[in-house]
């Protein structure tokens, strides 16, 4: 029987990154920049501080078209897309019958078309899946021809703005069709750091003409995946696979601020999705188990696997674990996420995680761990 290892897709910035001398890992399928020579941490501190460029070319863009296109997808998430107007921007989530979260997405109006941002390990399972459960109703259009990158950081705004003026007047989650290097770009003010910036749907042939401009302007470096993954967990927002996956729901993943409440039982567009039963009910009744942030009271990180306790005690019974733990360094200590056991939920309880057989300390704290600075107007 072969054992070979699978092939994996390149971006269109592959040669890019390998100019830029990224050290370069499988990562969703694909041979994605972990980190730059700057390394993890000076790439983690200079998007805080200034702008940063990530590659997220292997996420999955979608287009859904016609006049039913937005309550055609309401019967697939349990947000409010009827109700999103041409230029706005929306996070959402698909459910399973049990009420799981299949995957976290991001849903755009422009025009008349619905354009639709997956994330890359399941972008090939959620285009079935909405040909299945949207056949007949719009048409859904993959789009692999085109790249993505995120420009995130303080000085993103003014550095998009030498490209396109536009840009530093669009408000966080708005959408624009804007012109970049004489291509028209879908922006949106956007991201996934906590930071204000951008993530810019570009042809696949015109993105690394567009990279190599961005990064022309000096307060503008390469991140990888390694500051990325940091960024997101200080800004308290879930990794898919990890966080969140099919076994958890909207309400355990402490997602209900996501589900519209036109959506919600006595709403105008109530249910109507998949599981909507089973996440009504735990909106009603509660839940046995809740994501948390946790924070470090030691300088040893808690990482993804580790078991949580209520108390140093050997004999403590196991409460929870740990989904996603790394060193934060703008915060100033080892943070984590992880699902405990709703009475160990309350902000400031202490709890326990082990670590190389021993207990750490960790008490729970309120997300993001790093104020977010997305720009409202």
């Amino acid at each position: 029987m072969s054992t070979a290892t699978p092939s994996l897709s390149r971006t269109p910035l592959y040669a890019l990154h390998l100019e830029l001398g990224a050290r370069m890992v499988p990562f969703a399928g694909y041979e994605m920049p972990v980190q730059y020579p700057m390394g993890v941490l000076q790439e983690h501190l200079h998007t805080r501080a200034e702008a940063g460029l990530f590659d997220v070319s292997h996420m999955g863009q979608v287009r859904l078209s016609g006049a039913d296109a937005a309550m055609a997808l309401e019967t697939l998430v349990p947000v409010d897309v009827i109700g999103l107007q041409s230029g706005q921007q929306r996070y959402a989530v698909f459910t399973n019958d049990a009420g799981g979260i299949l995957d976290d997405l991001m849903v755009a109006r422009l025009g008349g078309d619905l354009l639709i941002v997956v994330n890359a390990a399941c972008k090939d399972q959620d285009i079935a899946h909405m040909q299945r459960g949207l056949a007949g109703k719009c048409q859904i259009t993959p789009l692999p021809d085109r790249a993505l990158l995120a420009l995130q950081g303080p000085k993103a705004s003014a550095v998009l703005a030498q490209f396109a003026p536009d840009a530093a007047s669009m408000k966080f989650m708005a959408v624009a069709t804007l012109r970049l290097c004489g291509v028209d770009c879908v922006v949106s003010r956007s991201g996934y750091t906590g930071e204000d910036g951008y993530e810019i749907s570009v042809p696949a042939t015109h993105a690394e003409e567009l990279a190599r401009a961005l990064l022309a302007h000096s307060e503008v470096q390469p991140i990888g995946l390694g500051a990325r993954d940091s960024l997101r967990l200080e800004a308290g927002l879930c990794l898919y696979g990890h966080d969140i996956d099919a076994t958890t729901t909207p309400v355990e993943g402490s997602l209900v601020w996501a589900l519209s409440k036109v959506r919600r039982a006595g709403g105008a567009r109530a249910g109507g999705y998949p599981g909507d039963a089973v996440v009504e009910r735990q909106i009603a009744d509660g839940v046995t188990r809740k994501r948390v942030g946790l924070r470090c009271l030691e300088k040893m990180p808690a990482r993804e696997g580790a078991k949580l306790f209520s108390s140093a005690d050997s004999g403590a019974e196991q409460i929870g674990a740990i989904t996603s733990g790394a060193p934060a360094p703008t915060f100033g200590a080892p943070i984590a996420m992880g699902y405990v056991e709703t009475p160990f939920a309350a902000t400031g309880t202490r709890l326990f995680a082990e670590v190389r057989g021993k207990r750490i300390a960790m008490d729970v704290m309120r997300t993001p761990f790093v104020p977010q600075r997305y720009y409202r107007g």
